[in-house]
């Protein structure tokens, strides 16, 4: 959901991505790529261990943004990348590359978009994005509407929200993941009012009191599906690792359990963590490797 990197950087970090074994170097790395969203470095991060660890096999993480992730796994730079939400969200990187990518499954069902506020504003004050229009409320929202990365699929969705409700008065505050979470904590410490534009899983539902607000135009979708994208031929050149990919799926709650503890702690003990706490759920995806 982010802007798209020059070709040249995606491919520098094709070249220099931190590799994350020291196994053998008698096989080809796996290349997983990922973006720098909370959910997709733990389930990455989950995946490469286990892969490392119990496939024996090395596994390099590469970081961009989201365009560049499509083109480098529709390109066949990278093996695969975990964070393809749809339909929606990502619905304009999925459409060029459909026809050149493969799907291995879904890692986790009922993700969402929305607008966020927190809990000390009365629902009776702001209960859908319809209620922003009221004068009282807009005054003390300060016309804002905190939000994340200009080429984020949400950011499309929040400016397009902007219109469908006739938020004329209001601004766009356009940011980025870090400076949504540190204006949300800011504003939480003083008890101001504040809206915010938010998505699940994320773990700052474990850290603070918020509910989404109702968008009963649709206008930010609905639930979607996290779907793991390979490139053409890789389930069958590599069938270990795209069976094991295939079969690895999260449920919403834990995930956000694991990445507020990542924040704690670290995303490293944090997978740690997981694999001890899951062992037959780890034992599912691994299959006959389990």
């Amino acid at each position: 959901m982010f802007k798209t990197l020059a070709t040249l950087g995606l491919a520098a970090a094709l070249l220099s991505g931190a590799a994350t074994s020291t196994l053998a170097d008698d096989a080809k790395p796996v290349k997983i790529g990922w973006a720098a969203w909370s959910d997709a470095e733990f389930v990455t991060k989950l995946a490469a261990k286990l892969i490392e660890t119990k496939l024996d096999r090395k596994v390099e993480l590469v970081q961009a943004d989201v365009a560049p992730l499509y083109q480098g796994v529709a390109r066949g730079d990278l093996d695969a990348m975990m964070m393809a939400w749809l339909p929606q969200t990502h619905a304009d990187y999925y459409a060029k590359v459909k026809d050149k990518v493969e799907t291995l499954g879904t890692v986790y069902d009922g993700a969402k978009l929305g607008w966020v506020v927190p809990d000390y504003i009365p629902a009776d004050q702001i209960a859908s994005i319809d209620d922003l229009k009221k004068e009282d409320v807009q005054k003390k929202l300060s016309g804002t509407i905190q939000g994340i990365d200009p080429g984020a699929g949400l950011t499309r969705l929040s400016e397009q929200a902007v219109k469908d409700y006739g938020l004329d008065g209001y601004k766009l505050q356009i940011s980025s993941e870090a400076g949504m979470l540190t204006t949300v904590d800011r504003a939480e410490r003083g008890e101001k009012w504040f809206v915010a534009t938010a998505w699940s899983p994320h773990w700052m539902f474990g850290k603070h009191k918020l509910r989404y607000i109702d968008d009963p135009k649709k206008s930010l979708g609905e639930a979607e599906h996290v779907d793991i994208l390979a490139r053409k031929d890789f389930k069958s050149e590599d069938p270990e690792v795209s069976a094991f990919l295939s079969r690895m799926k999260l449920e919403i709650p834990d995930l956000e359990k694991a990445m507020f503890d990542a924040q704690e702690t670290s995303y490293d003990a944090a997978v740690d963590k997981y694999i001890k706490d899951h062992p037959d759920q780890v034992k599912s995806w691994m299959g006959d490797q389990g």
